[in-house]
């Protein structure tokens, strides 16, 4: 490990819940790349499970709606 990460440890001990979430989803993200793979949080996973359950039934978002979307991020 860095000397700078090694003297970074006990301060980060001392952060806020919050940011310490934050630094280990971006060391999760970092460890993900690395093992060419992603373990999904429960939150991510049961947003997806939401998504297909949504695709099953049919429900997508309305075609004007993605044009927009399509039309702001594209642009």
């Amino acid at each position: 490990m860095i000397s700078v990460l090694k003297r970074m440890l006990p301060a980060i001990e001392n952060w806020p819940a919050e940011d310490q979430e934050a630094l280990a989803e971006a060391v999760r993200e970092i460890e993900a790349a690395r093992a060419g793979h992603y373990a999904m949080t429960p939150e991510e996973e049961a947003a997806v499970l939401e998504g297909l359950t949504e695709a099953e039934r049919g429900d997508f978002a309305p075609v004007e709606e993605m044009a927009a979307l399509w039309k702001k991020f594209m642009a």
